[in-house]
């Protein structure tokens, strides 16, 4: 790469940051970060109609959340700034009247009823109405009209916008990293609007000119934006500008059926497809027909941030080996643009959350500790640290995140009332008479540690010649409430010798 390698994010405000927006941006920041570049974010809030307020905050703090968080942006680093289109507006209408005096875009004066009526028409004719090389002499447009009589419907505040004139007759042989060569013919080419009649430039102009002006090297942007890289190739070289490579990233599919996850899927299926929840604006809630208008967020449920980019990692790539757990040094080495798949991805929120009880398991039991111990204290529960790191350990190999722990550690901290039927089963006529043996047993043990506690009961049994399910599976039901649960002996520690009898005897009360 004979330049240095500069990439971008380029968000619209328009409301929360969607999973595959995060893919998206997590590919730029890893082939940046690979090849010494730099990843820079870009807001593009030139459509202020669709404008979400809040929104521009929160994809900023997504980023910085998931540990990609970009070199250059609003307020920092703002080397090419500004970095918010809406603050670069006046320098777009500059480029398009360029491509007006360079006869690459024209103005047209067409109304929107003056194109409804042209719709109408050819769908009577059983067409479709393309405004292109086809039809744009026969419209109202400067093409058709004197330089005289466009100067003075101009002065005169007429509206207009202006459209690019696309070539005719050419094939256009284009390469994507991804996809290979591709070829696109621009007789099927549409004129598209660059420049609007509120003096605001489209996504198209705006797009090109800031990636040129903020010397961008590369275009890494999702599938939906392929039909728009002929335009975009083509305004390249009506300004002599130099192209980007691009490279078009494959589609995150829904978990079942076909087409694209959208922002509504998660609420649908249960699962987060925004990284951080979202409180949705009005607009958006009547949209969504919700009354709560909150959308939920892999922050809000549990992911670490570490788990969400590894799993996104491998949505549409790998490295060509059988290896699924990657730090995000490990990414950023491996990464290859090439290597990324054409197919696209299915989203498996299965497997999102096997990424988070991987990354959970890698957590030391201390940290795991004081995530869990504001749990435990909003119950009204007071549990020594050092006794919550053990719990934590002898359970956390079943947990998936930080929020299962109570369901799966409930009985340490409060004993059962109630007892599983299918286990209760196990409690025959003479269980009564071998627990209170048991209560026994253990009233007389001094070193009340686990492996102790295990070795005296054990030598009491084969002594007593006392066959262990007869005394191993309801010791745990009085205890637990059910056969589940880690060592059985590590809960006899900590819980503690007094709570254990106790809970041997309700046992006996009740069952």
């Amino acid at each position: 790469m004979s330049k240095q390698v500069r990439v971008r994010f380029a968000p619209s405000p328009t409301g929360p940051l969607h999973i595959g927006g995060v893919r998206t941006a997590l590919f730029n920041y890893l082939f940046a970060k690979k090849n010494n570049g730099v990843f820079y974010l870009r807001i593009e809030d030139t459509d202020q109609n669709r404008f979400v307020a809040g929104a521009e905050e929160y994809i900023l703090e997504a980023l910085e959340w998931l540990g990609i968080s970009p070199s250059e942006t609003v307020g920092k680093n703002e080397k090419f700034g500004p970095y918010r289109q809406s603050e670069r507006k006046e320098l777009y209408k500059q480029y398009a009247d360029q491509l007006v005096n360079s006869g690459w875009a024209y103005y047209a004066f067409d109304t929107a009823e003056a194109l409804d009526v042209h719709r109408k028409q050819h769908e009577a004719d059983g067409k479709t109405f393309i405004y292109n090389w086809h039809n744009r002499e026969k419209l109202d447009t400067s093409l058709v009209i004197s330089t005289e009589a466009t100067d003075k419907r101009i002065t005169a505040s007429e509206d207009y916008v202006i459209r690019f004139k696309t070539p005719v007759n050419e094939t256009l042989h284009l390469h994507d990293i991804i996809r290979g060569d591709i070829k696109f013919e621009t007789n099927l080419l549409d004129d598209k609007v660059l420049f609007k009649a509120d003096g605001m430039p489209t996504y198209h102009l705006a797009n090109i000119v800031d990636d040129h002006l903020m010397e961008t090297s590369h275009v890494i942007r999702g599938e939906e934006w392929l039909p728009s890289m002929p335009l975009h190739s083509l305004l390249y070289k009506a300004f002599g500008w130099d192209a980007p490579e691009f490279a078009h990233l494959p589609l995150i599919l829904k978990p079942i059926g076909n087409g694209k996850l959208s922002k509504r899927d998660g609420d649908k299926m249960g699962f987060p497809v925004f990284p951080l929840e979202w409180t949705r604006a009005l607009g958006e809630q009547n949209e969504a027909k919700t009354d709560e208008g909150i959308s939920s967020g892999y922050r809000e449920n549990g992911y670490f941030p570490e788990a969400v980019v590894n799993f996104l990692a491998l949505l549409g790539w790998n490295d060509g080996t059988e290896q699924e757990i990657f730090s995000l040094e490990e990414l950023t080495e491996k990464f290859d643009l090439t290597r990324v798949h054409k197919a696209g991805a299915k989203f498996d929120p299965e497997k999102n959350k096997w990424f988070n009880h991987q990354y959970l398991q890698k957590q030391s039991d201390e940290d795991l500790a004081k995530a869990f111990a504001p749990i435990v204290y909003e119950k009204g529960i007071d549990v020594d640290y050092t006794t919550l790191v053990k719990i934590i350990s002898s359970i956390k190999e079943r947990a998936n995140f930080v929020s299962d722990f109570w369901e799966l550690a409930d009985y340490f901290f409060v004993a059962p009332t109630s007892y599983d039927e299918k286990a209760a089963k196990n409690w025959k006529e003479e269980t009564p008479n071998l627990m209170q043996q048991l209560i026994s047993v253990l009233e007389n043990i001094g070193d009340f540690t686990s492996v102790n506690i295990a070795t005296i009961v054990k030598d009491w049994m084969t002594k007593n010649e006392i066959v262990m399910g007869k005394v191993m599976q309801p010791f745990r039901l009085s205890l637990v409430g059910a056969l589940k649960g880690p060592h059985l002996f590590d809960i006899v520690e900590l819980i503690g010798k007094d709570e254990t009898i106790k809970r041997l005897e309700n046992a006996i009360a009740s069952l």
